[in-house]
């Protein structure tokens, strides 16, 4: 049996191993992937906020004179709504904000410690903290899952002064934080070692058809590797393939234009990978319970769409890169990085993990139980485990939970705006502003919006995942492929432009077989 002591080395273990969208634009929508139906009540105890029916404003047929009227007889739905805004446009700085860390830190490593000169070693120790803390936070505020968490506290302040702190009591306890809870503990176990590995034997042995060459790897990463998206979450599947595509195609020495076509590919893939599923993928999991979606319906209406567009993109591009694809000389179809051998039982424990984690999704309480136990697990099989990370599911979760709080304020602006947009708009719409915010966020804020037709969900969704692939904020799982294939591009890195060059056509393509096969 474990011990909480064991359970508590367990995670301080795993977390120290790892350390390692946008206000309405024109007729723009604003969701994201976020919460369960049970997430947001319909009406809080103290009527906060206030609900839709309140306003009593059904005779009123312009929609500016309906948010005028609104925001009248509610003041705090303007405060509320520019703090949202301010947090949107902070989505818009985080690379500014990274640069900064990076310099900060440049400069820290820059003044070695210089305690054995009298005088001057507290100085420049005091320096280098001063430092540290600036670049530490720049660094999070660089990270797109830590903005509305930020701006959590300001909203926070305008409630308490506003409305009083028993309203902030009763808001934050009306929220349930099943779907966030579930995202970090699914996450966590996905993309451990044993579950890593079990997905890359798949990917190994559908490549050994091919005899292992390189045109083999590419056509079964880019087109089996986003699909695992579905089952060990996209950040799982994001890791898989870009480790592999780096250790079996981009060390030959791609040309750089396959490179960025890879990418895009890559990107657009994982993001519409997730759809086979109602439990993976972050877009998905945060509107599944809230609209009635289970994994049937997922594939009948948007999984098979999103592997014939997958396919087809992928089909394209192999038939314009093919000549240098076959050129390439093979090589053997190694392991990633680690190839020690995982004992069965460990690999079929994780498993078991997986299992309990979904079929517990709607309970908070026994997925943190079985979360725990997971990480005892970690614990005692140490060597098998090395590698983990919470680090990423737990920024996820932190941005999914920060998201619900906010979005729960913008209600009423979203009913009257969203309600009036007709289906290809609102999917253009959606695919544009997830290429600047999470297409996370997109899918929530829709979901709060009442009456929402099947046909305008169809449309929120197709266009959230299908925008996923145009820049690296769009999908959460993005920065975790960039950071692995980065350094295959040059001391530049991934440039945002040739990347949405690269993207854009497999996103139409996408796009066009969720809208043209209903």
């Amino acid at each position: 049996m474990l011990s909480i002591n064991v359970l508590s080395r367990a995670a301080d273990r795993v977390i120290k191993a790892a350390l390692p969208t946008s206000l309405i634009a024109g007729p723009a929508l604003f969701c994201s992937s976020g919460c369960a139906a049970e997430s947001f009540p319909a009406a809080d105890p103290l009527g906060f906020p206030k609900p839709l029916a309140e306003y009593h404003d059904q005779h009123i047929s312009s929609l500016v004179e309906k948010l005028f009227h609104r925001i009248a007889v509610e003041p705090f739905n303007l405060v509320s709504a520019l703090i949202f805004a301010c947090a949107i446009v902070h989505t818009f700085l985080t690379p500014i904000f990274s640069k900064i860390c990076h310099r900060y830190e440049n400069e820290f490593k820059a003044l070695e410690p210089q305690e054995h000169h009298p005088g001057t070693g507290k100085a420049v120790a005091k320096l280098r903290d001063k430092l540290q803390f600036r670049a530490q936070f720049f660094r999070f505020m660089g990270e797109v899952e830590v903005v509305f968490g930020f701006w959590l506290v300001p909203l926070f302040l305008s409630i308490i002064l506003m409305k009083g702190w028993p309203t902030l009591v009763s808001y934050s306890a009306s929220i349930n934080s099943a779907q966030p809870t579930f995202v970090v503990a699914i996450m966590a176990m996905a993309s451990s070692r044993p579950v890593l590995r079990v997905a890359e034997r798949v990917l190994a042995s559908l490549a050994g058809l091919g005899g292992y060459g390189p045109a083999a790897w590419w056509l079964t990463i880019l087109s089996v590797g986003p699909a695992l998206g579905s089952f060990i979450t996209e950040p799982g599947a994001m890791t898989i393939c870009a480790l592999l595509l780096r250790n079996h195609l981009y060390r030959l020495g791609l040309s750089l234009k396959l490179r960025y076509a890879t990418l895009g590919l890559l990107f657009v893939g994982v993001s519409v990978g997730g759809t086979l599923s109602h439990f993976a993928a972050p877009p998905v999991v945060m509107v599944a319970n809230t609209w009635r979606w289970d994994s049937i319906h997922m594939l009948v209406n948007f999984g098979w769409k999103a592997a014939l567009g997958t396919f087809l993109s992928n089909s394209l591009y192999f038939s314009l890169f093919r000549r240098e694809l076959f050129a390439l000389k093979p090589v053997s179809h190694g392991n990633l990085d680690d190839s020690r051998p995982i004992p069965k039982r460990i690999i079929v424990t994780h498993l078991l993990f997986l299992g309990w984690t979904i079929a517990t999704a709607r309970y908070p309480t026994l997925v943190i139980l079985g979360f725990l136990f997971f990480l005892g697990f970690v614990q005692a099989t140490g060597r098998h485990q090395e590698g983990g990370s919470v680090r990423g599911p737990l920024l996820v979760g932190f941005f999914l939970i920060s998201l619900v709080l906010h979005g729960t304020c913008q209600q009423w602006w979203l009913e009257p705006i969203l309600g009036q947009l007709s289906e290809w708009p609102l999917m253009i719409g959606a695919t544009i502003l997830t290429g600047f915010n999470d297409n996370a966020a997109i899918t929530y804020l829709a979901s709060l919006v009442p009456n929402f037709s099947e046909k305008l969900k169809y449309a929120v969704m197709a266009g959230a995942v299908t925008g996923g692939g145009l820049t690296v904020i769009a999908n959460a799982p993005n920065p975790v492929g960039q950071s692995i294939l980065a350094a295959e591009f040059g001391e530049n890195g991934v440039s945002p432009l040739a990347l949405f060059r690269a993207a854009l056509l497999p996103t139409v393509i996408v796009g066009a077989c969720f809208m043209l096969f209903r």
